[in-house]
Order: C-alpha cells, then structure tokens, then sequence
C-alpha cells in the first residue's frame, strides 16, 4: 500500500506534460511533496514564498471584500507561476514555460487539487 506522500508524488508526476516545476505545499508554506525538473530550484524557498504570496492575495481579496481568490498567476517572460488551493490543508503550485496554455494547465490543477484534498 502506497504512502500518502507516495500518491501526492503521483499527482505531481502526473502534471508533468507542461510543468517544468510543482510542489504540494501547507498553508503555512511547508513543503509536503516536489516534482521539479530543474534541480537548481529550491524547493522549500518555492514552498515558503508560493505560500506567502498566496495568503498575501488571500488577505488583499478579503480586505476589500472580494472572497477568497481561486488562484494566483504570476507571469513573467521566462515563465508562470500558478497557486491554486487544494482542500483547507494545501496548496498546490506550479511553475510553466512561458509559452505554456494556462486553460488547460489550470483544468489539469483543479483536477490535481482535488485529489490532494481527497489524500490529506
């Protein structure tokens, strides 16, 4: 029988089609699970500042009354990054080559978010 952080790496490896990085993270910003192409990434500072930047957008959005975001999308010329929240527990966040087609990464998230929150 597989660990629960056996089948969160699952869900990871299985956004691999046109991620570069993702990472299954608390929402006090630690780091439960990685999938990163590029091993120069730090994972725990991508774990911390994804997190961060999140409960920033959270906190903006409430403050002016406009609900909890869904996501969060940073892009900039040499890629994305998507936030997207995964039950009370976790967040689950991405990073994309820049000419990556955001519509269907982020239907491949919700589904990827849904399923964390199924394991946690």
């Amino acid at each position: 029988m597989p660990t629960t952080k056996e089948m969160l790496e699952k869900v990871l490896v299985d956004l691999r089609i046109e991620v570069e990085a993702s990472a299954i993270v608390s929402r006090d910003g630690l780091l439960m699970a990685s999938d990163f192409a590029h091993r120069s990434y730090d994972a725990e500072t991508f774990a911390a500042m994804s997190a961060t930047m999140l409960g920033a957008a959270e906190t903006a959005t409430a403050e002016l009354e406009k609900g909890i975001p869904d996501r969060i999308v940073v892009e900039s010329k040499e890629g994305k990054l998507i936030a997207v929240g995964a039950g009370l527990k976790a967040l689950l966040v991405v990073m994309t080559p820049p000419e990556a087609v955001l519509g269907l990464i982020l239907v491949e998230m919700e589904k990827a978010a849904d399923k964390i929150k199924g394991l946690l």
